[in-house]
């Protein structure tokens, strides 16, 4: 099997040359996609404002569950087997997870267009931590001197020091470290990351004010990430005992993958005052990144710079906060974290518009540039969403389907995601797979995958899978014939026996999640002898 990758591809023009637009980028760690919808109780007017004056899409998704691949993958426009950044970085050895260079950057185009492109904050993309290769002229990058000075200036520290009023830690099982969950703190939003990075961005506003050339500010925090720490005065906006749980926080995870189970342990002390008291922190951690970025929006608004700045607001992946038992990410393909928030409001974008489409964040790649007339990178792993980004009804369009990988972090996990339309498949590779009906079932509470009524529907869902391995060239994947890897509730041969949906015999997959279940009355395993079986 053969890819061909291009390196880009020419898009219909949108502006003329002298109006080439400005880019604000306002990037968050670990943020849930539901937080800015209007019926949640998180505070965030200025995320709303956004929100109101241009497009947010609700079925936004993540192409990784952690850090450093999902980042890599807005940067190129790839998916993490094609850019190699598998997991997150620090937790592999200095030889492994390493980007792949060869291919392009959004950024760089942008450099090669005259733009002058300033990034602050958190990078985690790759090791170097010299953002001027990768197209950012002005690196305040968390490892940056620009970044240690500026922090030294306001005084800023770890978020966990300081003194807290209220604080939670990790505490089970025996054997490890104790670790902060949430707290509340009396150092100061400004000393703390997302204060320290957004004075750096709005240094950078300030030096590019004059418009002798366009310019794109990437803003990115380490916050609300876990250990989930907010103000006093933020905290103080919100009501503990009104905080409402998610439905799924008791979820016993019956005919869910016993991993799941086996990794809620380190919280199974936490009572119910204690997981709202998880959820008040995180949600006023947000609105203080609300109120930093604001000012950030606000400058643009009195400089006169906001109606010609492409604003994008987003997150590299989602938090579980408390769903299923859970906290953090990596475990777990639930949509508390691969759905994430996406605004973007600029110039020629509608206003008000809520999108059914479902977009990736690495399609934000092609998407910017083509918002900005210049070839675009990422094909086949991703496509510009400017056609969605443009329907004012805001239907879902040819933006029905998403893909998603996970390799693990410390421990190796193999997981893909795939949705299409209502219906979500998790794909498992450590144990029985996952089948929801997002409609019906929002929570993902009801696994589906053995009844066999959704059979179609797992072939289906299978076939596109299968689809996206192949065009991408996920080799590992696609060759994955070797008997005691057959893992998938379909194989890649799916593609040959079944050019159009539902073309095979969707009684050949086995049910799995009961081990005592070998086979069917009736049911005969012998099929063709495949030469694919090289490990």
């Amino acid at each position: 099997m053969s890819t061909l990758r291009s390196s880009g591809s020419t898009q219909h023009r949108i502006y003329d040359a002298p109006m080439k637009p400005t880019i604000q980028f306002l990037m968050t760690d670990q943020m849930q996609g539901r937080v800015i919808d209007p019926e949640l109780p998180c505070i965030t007017p200025n995320f709303d404002k956004r929100a109101a004056k241009g497009v947010r899409f609700k079925r936004a998704y993540t192409p990784n569950a952690v850090c450093s691949p999902a980042r890599a993958s807005l940067m190129t426009g790839l998916l993490p087997h094609s850019h190699g950044v598998l997991e997150v970085i620090h937790c592999v050895d200095d030889d492994q997870c390493n980007l792949r260079t060869e291919f392009p950057h959004w950024a760089q185009r942008l450099e090669a267009a005259g733009y002058q492109n300033g990034y602050f904050g958190k990078w985690h993309v790759e090791r170097t931590n010299d953002l001027t290769q990768f197209g950012w002229q002005v690196n305040g990058g968390s490892a940056s001197d620009l970044y240690k000075q500026k922090r030294e200036e306001v005084g800023g520290g770890d978020k966990r020091k300081g003194n807290f009023s209220l604080e939670k830690t990790n505490d089970f099982p025996e054997g490890y470290s104790r670790t902060l969950l949430y707290g509340v703190t009396d150092t100061p939003v400004e000393q703390r990351d997302v204060g320290v990075t957004t004075e750096l961005a709005l240094d950078f506003l300030k030096a590019n004010k004059s418009g002798d050339a366009p310019w794109c500010c990437f803003v990115s925090i380490t916050e609300p990430h876990d250990p989930f720490v907010t103000g006093e005065e933020a905290f103080d906006q919100y009501d503990v005992d009104d905080i409402p749980l998610q439905e799924n926080v008791d979820n016993d995870l019956i005919g869910q993958p016993n991993l799941y189970r086996k990794a809620g342990v380190p919280w199974l002390d936490m009572d119910e005052r204690q997981k709202k008291e998880a959820a008040a922190c995180y949600y006023a951690s947000i609105t203080e990144i609300d109120a930093q970025y604001g000012r950030l929006i606000d400058y643009l608004e009195e400089t006169g710079q906001r109606e010609n700045t492409i604003v994008v607001l987003s997150s590299d992946h989602g938090e579980l906060l408390g769903a299923h038992g859970l906290y953090c990410k990596n475990i777990g393909g639930f949509e508390e974290v691969y759905h994430i928030p996406m605004t973007i409001s600029g110039p020629c974008i509608p206003e008000g518009v809520v999108s059914d489409a479902r977009i990736g964040l690495h399609d934000v790649a092609p998407t910017l540039l083509e918002l900005c007339d210049e070839d675009t990178i990422g094909d086949p792993d991703s496509r510009s969403f400017v056609a969605a980004l443009k329907d004012e009804s805001g239907s879902s369009g040819n933006f029905t389907r998403g893909f998603s990988e996970y390799h693990g972090g410390r421990y190796r996990l193999t997981q893909r995601v795939v949705w299409d339309g209502p219906w979500k498949l998790v794909w498992n590779g450590f144990d029985f797979d996952e089948l929801y009906n997002l409609d019906d079932d929002p929570s993902e509470m009801s696994n589906l995958i053995d009844d066999h009524v959704y059979e179609e529907i797992v072939q289906s869902l299978m076939h596109f899978a299968w689809e996206r391995i192949k065009e991408t060239g996920d080799e590992a994947l696609w060759n994955s014939h070797y008997p005691v890897l057959r893992l998938a509730p379909y194989g890649p041969d799916i593609l040959e026996d079944s050019p159009h949906l539902g073309g095979c015999d969707a009684k050949k997959r086995l049910p799995i999640s009961n081990p005592r279940i070998v086979t069917r009355p009736g049911h005969s395993l012998s099929s063709s002898v495949s030469e694919k079986t090289d490990i």
